[in-house]
């Protein structure tokens, strides 16, 4: 496998149709101690002048950014995530079926194929986590959730067989999830990816460990309810992500995302909380390390 084999194209449309501003925005102020972006993927070529994982790399570093957790969503993906974090010092992976594919490859009858991989995948020292899996009821209808259903509880099984966190995708599908999680009992280390829900149900995150993981969605005027969430959690329990190329923060919302745009996002959850700036840096790496581990460890030569 080569380092570019999986690299796919984002779709340059708006959601609303209207063409995007293609350019990545300029780098922020350095943050005044690193964190990590806790999920990106930087298989997804945007913008007008694409980037490639290298240059993302480099300009988060510039900014404070000194690790991403890369995340695959399907098997190609996630073998190219786990591929290029065996050898890159700055980058871990995770791997998993994404929910929104999961009915795909159980139409085709290679559900349990690709489940395999994922399991295979996830033994490798530099694969941390995997993820993203969870429910999605915004994008699969009905006649697909009950392979989302046994996805998910597999990729439940393979993080606790591997002893690796778990990256939750939870779309319209709170409810759900959350029963999943208590029934099958969660893994010990259990992140929300790009947390969408509101304060109660950040308590009942907190209530059992689970760790919620904030994008630039906090950073949009509506989202509200994100913010209440925030500042109910404990900080231990904090992460930070951009999900790039996708939920690009204010004052850039719609243009290409990018790990070095991560202090957007830590910038305005210290306002939200009221806390030093440097302190909540500190304590989202310490929580991000205790998540996913050191990215010094396990490196191919």
């Amino acid at each position: 496998m080569t380092e570019s084999a999986y690299i796919r194209q984002r779709d340059t449309t708006a959601e609303h149709g209207q063409k995007r501003d293609l350019s990545y925005p300029p780098l922020p102020e350095p943050l005044p101690v690193a964190v990590y972006d806790n999920h990106t993927h930087l298989e997804i070529s945007d913008g007008d002048q694409p980037i490639d994982y290298h240059e993302h790399l480099e300009r988060a570093a510039e900014v404070g950014i000194v690790g991403v957790i890369q995340v695959g969503g399907d098997v190609e993906t996630s073998k190219w995530s786990a591929a290029v974090a065996a050898a890159e010092p700055r980058m871990l992976a995770a791997v998993a079926i994404h929910p929104n594919e999961a009915p795909r490859y159980e139409e085709a009858g290679t559900l349990d194929d690709a489940l395999a991989v994922i399991d295979e995948l996830a033994a490798w020292p530099r694969t941390r986590a995997v993820g993203e899996t969870g429910l999605d009821f915004f994008r699969t209808g009905p006649e697909g959730l009950a392979a989302q259903r046994r996805s998910f509880e597999a990729h439940i099984g393979i993080a606790k067989k591997h002893s690796i966190a778990m990256q939750i995708h939870d779309r319209d599908a709170h409810d759900d999830v959350i029963e999943t999680l208590l029934r099958v009992g969660a893994p010990e280390k259990t992140v929300f990816h790009c947390f969408s829900g509101d304060a109660t149900m950040a308590k009942i995150a907190a209530d059992n460990g689970w760790y919620l993981s904030f994008s630039g969605t906090i950073t949009f005027k509506k989202n509200e309810e994100l913010r209440e969430a925030l500042q109910v959690i404990p900080r231990e329990l904090v992460l930070v992500e951009t999900d790039a190329p996708f939920l690009t923060p204010m004052p850039f919302r719609g243009r290409p995302n990018a790990p070095y745009l991560t202090p957007h996002t830590v910038r305005a959850m210290a306002e939200v909380l009221g806390d030093d700036l440097g302190d909540l840096c500190a304590q989202i790496a310490f929580n991000t390390e205790k998540v996913y581990g050191s990215w010094e460890d396990g490196l191919v030569a």
